[in-house]
């Protein structure tokens, strides 16, 4: 059974998923990857959610604020052995839930073009692919989405 867990960045299990997914990011991005490790720092942020099965940390998602009414998805990671369990789908909700939640409208996130899983989630989630924001404008390899909450 999978449980869902809300936290924030100090927690250890989050911190040990985020190291999992900057290595596959890393070897995705090549040499790319400085870019978007740039932005991808998990120092205080309030939103995680990671998903539990067996007493194991097996996925996490967070959120943040992006700008007033907006919360940007960030950090989306399950480990390769609990893939395709829907999980991911599981945490994007809940992560969506806690958003409103809070009171905001909409959720953004930017994934890689190489990250078809990532695109596919978004997409079957209801997430609506944008023009590239802020640091993303322009980045070829990034596409953008948005869901109204």
């Amino acid at each position: 059974m999978t449980t869902l867990t809300r936290t924030n960045s100090d927690d250890q299990n989050f911190v040990e998923l985020v190291h999992h997914l900057d290595a596959d990011l890393a070897e995705k991005n090549g040499d790319q990857n400085p870019f978007y490790a740039q932005f991808n720092k998990i120092a205080k942020i309030k939103h995680v959610v990671i998903a539990h099965a067996n007493g194991q940390a097996i996925a996490c998602g967070a959120i943040k604020e992006y700008e007033q009414g907006i919360m940007e998805v960030k950090r989306m990671y399950t480990a390769p052995e609990s893939r395709g369990k829907g999980i991911a789908g599981q945490i994007l909700a809940e992560l969506e839930s806690w958003a409103a939640e809070l009171g905001y409208q909409k959720c953004i996130l930017e994934t890689g073009l190489k990250q078809v899983a990532a695109i596919h989630l978004y997409e079957k989630s209801g997430y609506s692919r944008i023009p590239n924001y802020g640091q993303y404008a322009g980045i070829e390899n990034s596409v953008c989405f948005e869901k109204r909450l």
